[in-house]
């Protein structure tokens, strides 16, 4: 059944690029040049900047919290300071392998960097710097649960080695989901969810470094672009106007315990859905209703197979479709439409031990189903 796309049921944060075809991770593998002093100008506002020139001051009030990222091991990358501690965000992919991380700031200052925890899933490192308090611009951390499709947004980052590149565009998408790093065994694949599409213009060297709001507030991580194109002297990526960035929310969910423990857990749900079901798939499966998740497997001794729920077991027309499956319409009382939306509500919301209700509709009835989350094997 070539339509149906299977997925894991698991919390996990973010997709390595270079492991799907026409996803390319923005770090960009050449060494960093020297970063420009530039004006830090800081301006604090409570609403939202409007785009009459003004995004001059958004640039200068951010661009102090922006900085560069260089390994030993050639990789070349973006990132933001999260804190007054001194504690630095990126990809996982820009330090991967590394043994020595130089972070460069919009001043010019330059410091040598430790990582303090990664998760590979999660596309998300911690890098910790020790440098002068004035050097330590933590920026404004937003909530993209507010973000609507079509909203501004800007990007500020390292592309090509060109240090504090600002580029404008918009939400393209929301929620939207991707095969994680990192692979359950025995067919299929973990998820990841909750990721924001945008237009604005990344390119290598991006990875790690905010998207922002039109407040000035950090949104999103930028981590990799879908594209055909690729330069046939560099091999680098080329631009396509589809971009996607970790969403913040889940950056302030796995952040903070990477930064007390060095890795972050992962909660388990144990079922296999589609992402999308065609009209026909719908028809065969006898549902009269186009929204929800559709349970296609259960893993076998999982959260959900403990709590019952239950999936298809009778043979449709269609080869590899069963019908008889539990159809999930509401994560704890809030209604559900796609396996998508199922999926970024549980890894921006939940975790290991966390007691769930699913609502499904089975024979006809609408049934409240208690699980306990266990943690992803």
């Amino acid at each position: 059944m070539k339509r149906i796309i299977s997925a894991i049921l698991v919390l996990t944060f973010a997709i390595l690029a270079c492991q799907l075809p026409g996803l390319t991770p923005l770090s960009q593998p050449t060494p960093s040049p020297a970063v420009q002093a530039v004006p830090t100008l800081r301006v604090q506002s409570e609403t939202t900047i409007p785009l009459d020139g003004s995004l001059e001051v958004l640039y200068q009030n951010v661009l102090p919290g922006v900085v560069a990222i260089g390994t030993d091991n050639g990789s070349l990358g973006s990132g933001f300071v999260f804190d007054n501690e001194g504690h630095v965000v990126t990809n996982q992919h820009v330090i991967e392998g590394a043994g020595t991380v130089e972070v460069s700031f919009a001043s010019g200052y330059k410091a040598y960097g430790t990582v303090i925890g990664s998760d590979a899933d999660a596309d998300v490192a911690v890098i910790k710097v020790d440098a002068p308090t004035e050097q330590i611009h933590p920026l404004n951390i937003g909530n993209s649960d507010l973000l609507n499709v079509g909203q501004p947004v800007v990007a500020i980052g390292n592309p090509f080695g060109l240090s504090g590149t600002m580029t404008l565009g918009i939400i393209s998408g929301l929620g939207r989901t991707q095969p994680a790093h990192q692979a359950p065994g025995g067919g299929g694949f973990f998820s990841t969810a909750d990721i924001i599409q945008t237009d604005a213009a990344i390119n290598p060297g991006n990875s790690g470094g905010p998207l922002f709001n039109l407040n000035g507030e950090v949104v999103g991580i930028n981590q990799s672009i879908r594209t055909e194109s690729f330069n046939q002297v560099t091999g680098n990526a080329v631009n396509s106007g589809v971009g996607f960035s970790v969403s913040i929310n889940l950056v302030k969910r796995v952040v903070p315990v990477l930064i007390r423990d060095g890795e972050y857990k992962y909660p388990y749900l144990g079922i296999t859905s589609s992402s999308d079901l065609s009209l026909n798939e719908i028809e065969a499966l006898g549902l009269n209703t186009y929204t929800g998740a559709y349970v296609l497997d259960v893993a076998s001794g999982g959260p959900a197979d403990k709590a019952g729920i239950r999936a298809g077991t009778t043979p449709t027309r269609l080869q590899g479709l069963n019908a008889g499956g539990d159809l999930i319409v509401a994560f704890d009382g809030k209604p559900i439409s796609t396996f998508d939306q199922l999926l970024s509500y549980l890894i921006v919301n939940k975790s290991p031990g966390d007691t769930v209700v699913l609502t499904v509709l089975r024979d006809g009835q609408t049934v409240d189903v208690t699980i306990t989350l266990g943690e992803r094997p």
